[in-house]
């Protein structure tokens, strides 16, 4: 079934939940039923609703093929509760829907949510004025080339660009001096400029609060990671708890590793289960947290066969603005379940679902979800979690294109520039000859040699066996140099603390010509 894609933008949550009522109210087939000996005509019972509406979802790309009938289960109740359904007494909002034969119509008038014109939560304001103190870190000006003689018909608006050229020029004489700070907002202000140009945004503005954005978290996340690729806190109090990564440890291993203090058990591994799903839904918000809400609501509209690899560069520089501490339990989680649902060896976890869908059912709400109930909350969850589970390596590992760009940055703008007014000094190479070339050449190849042998000997991590072999085998290359460092036995011995194994090399003796004793 075709659907039309919502592209991102503001209010992208509330643009699918009209489109989706649209769609059911005007394609959801109607025909006449009995019930009680009466007979309703243009009305459909909740199973028959379930599994059209389940199927629409199923193949509308902005949710994706792994939407269970319970959630679709779910949204036909939000359908009921909001008016776009009733049923046959006119009754709505209060009552329950169940998958069975109950019979229900299409009120004469279906509710439409209204988009707002503008986000409610702060002002318009581009992302320029988010850094509007730092400025000059961000602006790399364009220097002109000089000519040697003014035009006359110049204008007063280009000789005014001019001078605050030269200005800029001779603020520029010497080489920046970045604090910490300043460094911190340029890293916020190119991860913003990549944002946008990923998405193809006009601005940011309608989907993500520039308040809101820390740049010393995305420095930390991006500079403070293990060799894996995970965030490393230097606060342990944020971390997850000890018993936590010790049972997630255990199910991502499952059955090897597992240094759980219990002995195994039949349902041993649901417990365990159990217990990770239990911390991760008592957290105070999700891993993506609120306020981003919005944010990665609009990146699901990426989520396309032909814009894969656009949804997981989004999603790089998305979770690069949590706190650390998210950021870490997202990736440890996104490991834990990616495992879990390709470990052939994991046993069933629940009666009614496989691995995956437990996974995605469970963890969903844990990961994204808005601080004010959204109609379609558990439906965008899940499609994002699906999408995070199969890419999670590349979505969270660290960018190496914005570091570059960061640090080619940074570098820009303290490279020392040529003061207004003074001749720049420049400074030639002094010709030798070929015997002095020849000298250095000599003296610098034996000093290097003299360095290895050093190396060799004051090498604390090599076998003593090992250290007289290539001793032997240095002595053989280079006998002057090896003379000149050991030029005793007891040199030798003193390096080994025990006489001297290394023989000395035996003067080649001509042998000895006898005369035949014939005649």
């Amino acid at each position: 079934m075709d659907s039309r894609i919502i592209t991102p933008g503001p209010y992208r949550a509330t643009k699918l939940w009209n489109e989706v009522t649209k769609h059911f109210r005007a394609a959801m087939p109607l025909r006449k039923h009995r019930q009680h000996f009466k007979a309703y005509g243009n009305c459909f019972t909740a199973s028959e609703a379930i599994d059209w509406l389940h199927q629409l979802l199923k193949t509308n790309s902005n949710f994706g093929s792994e939407v269970t009938r319970q959630q679709t289960i779910q949204l036909l109740r939000k359908f009921l509760k909001n008016h776009v359904i009733e049923d046959l007494k006119g009754r709505w909002g209060t009552e329950e829907l169940e998958d069975n034969n109950s019979l229900y119509r299409f009120p004469s008038t279906s509710p439409v949510k209204t988009i707002p014109s503008r986000p409610p939560l702060w002002k318009r304001s581009s992302l320029e004025n988010v850094f509007k103190e730092k400025e000059h870190l961000f602006k790399m000006p364009q220097f002109s080339k000089k000519t040697p003689k003014r035009r006359a018909s110049v204008d007063s608006k280009e000789e005014q660009e001019n001078e605050d050229l030269m200005e800029d020029q001779r603020n520029d004489d010497f080489p920046k001096q970045l604090s910490s700070k300043d460094i911190e907002d340029i890293w916020g202000n190119i991860t913003m400029i990549h944002l946008q140009k990923i998405l193809g945004l006009p601005s940011l503005e309608e989907v993500l609060n520039p308040a809101q954005i820390k740049p010393n978290y995305i420095r930390y996340n991006m500079t403070n990671t293990s060799k894996h690729g995970v965030v490393v806190l230097q606060d342990k109090t944020d971390d997850l708890p000890h018993w936590v990564l010790s049972a997630m440890k255990c199910l991502a291993n499952w059955p090897k590793n597992n240094d759980m203090s219990q002995a195994t058990y039949i349902g041993f591994e649901r417990d365990v289960f159990r217990t990770v799903a239990d911390y991760f839904l008592n957290l105070p918000e999700p891993l993506l947290t609120f306020e981003f809400y919005e944010l990665f609501v609009n990146i699901l509209g990426l989520l396309q066969p032909h814009l894969e690899r656009v949804a997981i560069e989004a999603l790089q520089l998305c979770c690069l603005l949590l706190p650390p501490a998210n950021r870490r339990k997202l990736q440890l989680l996104m490991r834990m379940i990616s495992r879990m649902s390709q470990n052939v060896d994991m046993p069933r976890l629940h009666d009614a679902m496989g691995t995956r869908s437990l996974m995605i059912q469970t963890f969903s709400r844990c990961v994204l979800c808005c601080a004010e109930e959204v109609d379609l909350d558990e439906l965008l969850a899940s499609r994002l979690v699906s999408f995070l589970m199969d890419h999670h390596q590349d979505i969270l590992q660290v960018p190496c294109y914005l570091q570059t760009a960061v640090q080619d940055h940074i570098q820009y703008l303290q490279r020392p520039r040529v003061k207004q007014g003074t001749v720049p000094e420049y400074y030639f190479c002094k010709q030798i000859s070929a015997q002095e070339f020849e000298e250095q050449r000599l003296a610098t190849s034996q000093a290097a040699i003299m360095e290895l042998l050093e190396n060799i000997v004051r090498d604390k991590a090599l076998a003593v066996k090992d250290k007289k072999k290539k001793l032997k085998q240095f002595q053989k290359q280079y006998p002057d140099i090896y003379q000149s460092r050991f030029p005793t036995t007891e040199s030798e011995a003193k390096l080994f603390g025990d006489k001297p194994t290394i023989k000395q090399p035996m003067l080649m003796l001509k042998k000895p010509k006898f005369k035949s004793l014939r005649y």
